[in-house]
């Protein structure tokens, strides 16, 4: 059988009038039904959606729109619409939830807390055990950077066009432990690494261990968190399944004793960067050789090295299709930007929500 892959994406709330992100999460929630699939984020312009553990991909994709459409309905009594958006295109002034987790967070990172307002697409997928699940994280490191590229969705920020296409992980990059990560070789050598992070009393919980890639601490999975929300929920399906076709593969490599890829810390922050830079128009540095390499060629390299598990899974035709209307008409940044050109940043956002609820 194949792995669970479960999705959480953070969407923006914008008046359903001027298009400007509103602070009201709050009430868009008070009447939810939902405890878990539905929740509060770290400023009260946005809202998280998460999906249960799914087997296939058709039930991933009807999840994600049956709670994109909850959502939407919510938000309507209130007056809203969801868009999701990497970053506002539009300028904001972020409005924290009152929780007290989040005033604590406030309290201790000041203006990295006050003025971030990103929304991220993080996918699970389900391990056998943590040693599985850090040999995996050791083995797919090299293969997140594409990742970021395909999802790139973030190019705006305070009504300024940044020149990346995901600005949102450059802003995310502010906290102290966001990013690549060097290989950890055991479970329990990443354990005892989480433990000196949060013994340091700068984190206030292993909730704030933002790696590229983590072992979740609420759920037996693995936790891809570098990819921006995507637009189409379709396209978030498609990333689903290339992070669960890396973990299978890595898990496959691990089990059959092939040691994980070697590349350092700072070749995977260049490699993140390119990639958050560029998106897929230009140049990525190759997973394989860490030398500069068109987008597609490197698409089209992640898509073969998870080719078999994507067979066994029956979900290649799904990664197939997806990637090439991805690489052909462009990722959310690129289509951002046409729609900036056309209207300004209240056109990117009125596309954002259609796209959003379609």
């Amino acid at each position: 059988m194949a792995r669970t892959v479960g999705v959480e994406e953070e969407l923006l709330l914008v008046d359903a009038r001027t298009a400007e992100p509103r602070a009201v999460a709050d009430a868009v929630l008070s009447g939810a039904q939902w405890a878990h699939e539905l929740v509060m984020e770290l400023q009260q312009q946005q809202i998280e959606l998460n999906t249960s553990p799914c087997v296939t991909l058709d039930q991933l994709r009807g999840e994600l729109r049956t709670w994109r459409r909850r959502a939407a309905r919510l938000a309507a009594s209130q007056g809203v619409d969801i868009a999701a958006l990497g970053t506002s295109p539009l300028p904001v002034s972020p409005s924290l939830t009152p929780r007290g987790r989040y005033r604590r967070m406030a309290q201790m990172f000041g203006l990295t807390v006050l003025e971030t307002l990103t929304c991220g697409c993080h996918v699970h997928v389900g391990v056998a055990s943590d040693e599985e699940g850090v040999a995996v994280i050791d083995r797919i490191r090299p293969w997140l950077p594409p990742l970021l590229a395909l999802s790139a969705n973030s190019p705006m920020w305070q009504g300024t066009d940044t020149g990346y296409s995901s600005y949102r992980y450059q802003v995310f990059g502010r906290w102290p432990t966001a990013g690549p990560t060097a290989a950890f070789g055991s479970a329990a050598d990443y354990h005892r690494a989480v433990s000196r992070l949060l013994a340091s009393g700068i984190l206030l919980d292993q909730g704030m261990v933002y790696f590229d890639v983590r072992l979740s601490a609420k759920f037996p999975t693995v936790e891809v968190r570098i990819c921006d929300v995507c637009p189409d929920y379709q396209d978030s399906v498609v990333l689903a399944a290339l992070v669960r076709g890396l973990v299978e593969t890595a898990a496959r490599d691990w089990a059959d004793g092939r040691p994980a890829p070697g590349p350092g810390v700072d070749v995977l922050r260049l490699a993140s960067w390119r990639a958050s830079h560029s998106g897929l128009d230009g140049a990525l540095l190759h997973p394989l050789t860490h030398r500069p390499a068109g987008a597609h060629d490197v698409i089209e390299a992640l898509v073969s090295h998870v080719e078999g598990a994507l067979k066994d899974s029956g979900d290649l035709y799904t990664v197939r299709a997806g990637v090439d209307r991805l690489t052909s008409q462009g990722t959310g940044a690129h289509r951002q930007r046409e729609a900036y050109t056309r209207g300004g940043p209240i056109a990117v956002i009125r596309e954002a929500v259609t796209r959003t609820r379609a």
